[in-house]
């Protein structure tokens, strides 16, 4: 297939640090044996194995958290930032408290594009352009995404200094935009992170599964109703209630 739609040589394969040997050696002496052309890959980016409690994440070990469940309680942003604050050859480990502390870096952000300048159009404008070439170094560095979301919050850091003091920061947050949609983050505002809402979801469920019991159908009803019109819809099963967040 690779053949087919990426012709003799590809521009760049990726996979874990795990399958350099010896499925991707293997893989290159059949390529280039067949086509007779070399390199089969012009450059390889092998990533470091993610971890969880203390071991490779696996499905053969069933060592694994499910992306969905995770979207339930950090927005995506928060997942991103976590994953990329470290280069991609290292490990990684995955915790609540390291996503915990991505969600309050993406919401450091956000804060620096809500910001308003106390000056007009005519004051002066904070110059984005240094912080823009050292983003660019940084990803063509190996795609050294860590030092690169070093140079946004550097860049947010600026916006919300010099908003004090009156410059026109407009420029300043289009490229701390512009630069992060790069990564991939939005930074969209959002109401309130399902963590945060978590503790209160689990109490209506618990409230409303009594009122079930109870056969008090009606205000049942009215809590699954209420759930949904929030974006949490319930689904009851033999073993229970479960949720799921769908917006």
């Amino acid at each position: 297939m690779a053949l087919k739609y990426l012709g003799d040589t590809i521009d760049i394969h990726g996979g874990g640090q795990d399958l350099v040997f010896p499925h991707h050696e293997n893989e290159i002496a059949q390529s280039e044996s067949f086509t007779g052309r070399a390199p089969f890959v012009r450059y390889w980016l092998h990533s470091g194995l993610m971890q969880h409690n203390k071991q490779k994440m696996s499905k053969s070990t069933g060592n694994l958290v499910n992306i969905k469940d995770i979207l339930k309680r950090f927005s995506p942003d928060a997942v991103r930032l976590f994953i990329l604050s470290s280069h991609y050859r290292s490990p990684l480990t995955y915790s609540e408290e390291a996503l915990q502390a991505s969600e309050r870096s993406a919401e450091r952000l956000r804060s620096a594009l809500t910001q308003q300048a106390h000056g007009t159009g005519e004051a002066a404008a904070l110059d984005p352009k240094p912080f823009e070439q050292r983003f660019v170094e940084a990803m063509d560095d190996d795609f050294n995404t860590a030092q690169a979301i070093a140079v946004l919050f550097g860049l947010s850091r600026e916006i919300n200094r010099v908003a004090e003091e009156g410059m026109n920061i407009a420029k300043g947050q289009d490229t701390l935009r512009n630069l992060a949609g790069v990564l991939g983050l939005t930074l969209k505002e959002k109401m309130q992170t399902i963590s945060d809402a978590l503790p209160f979801i689990s109490l209506l469920v618990s409230t409303r599964n009594g009122l079930r019991r109870n056969k008090q159908w009606q205000l049942a009803d009215d809590i699954r109703k209420r759930l949904a019109d929030l974006g949490v819809t319930l689904e009851d099963t033999p073993q229970g209630t479960t949720w799921k967040y769908t917006r």
